[in-house]
């Protein structure tokens, strides 16, 4: 009869317990937090989609489509469409 032979896993060297929480383990500090921050990214989002399909292309610096894509990036794409993606008049 053959034997079996089980591979043990071993743990990484100097691994970490991921710090992530889930939102019941989350104190309510912690996620009224998480609610405030989502809620300006969700808004930066919706005013840069916004203005972007309100603007003719010609006011638009570079292509509508890649804005569009980059505004999806939190925080950063939003503030990159209004600070470098708008022509003022």
């Amino acid at each position: 009869m053959k034997k079996k032979t089980v591979m043990k896993k071993h743990p990484v060297e100097g691994a970490t317990k991921s710090s992530k929480k889930s939102w019941k383990d989350m104190s309510p500090e912690r996620r009224l937090g998480t609610m405030v921050l989502a809620s300006i990214q969700i808004t930066l989002a919706a005013a840069a989609w916004i203005d972007l399909a309100r603007r003719p292309a010609d006011q638009v610096k570079g292509s509508k489509g890649v804005w569009a894509g980059v505004i999806a990036v939190n925080y950063v794409g939003p503030i990159a469409y209004f600070l470098k993606g708008r022509q003022t008049s």
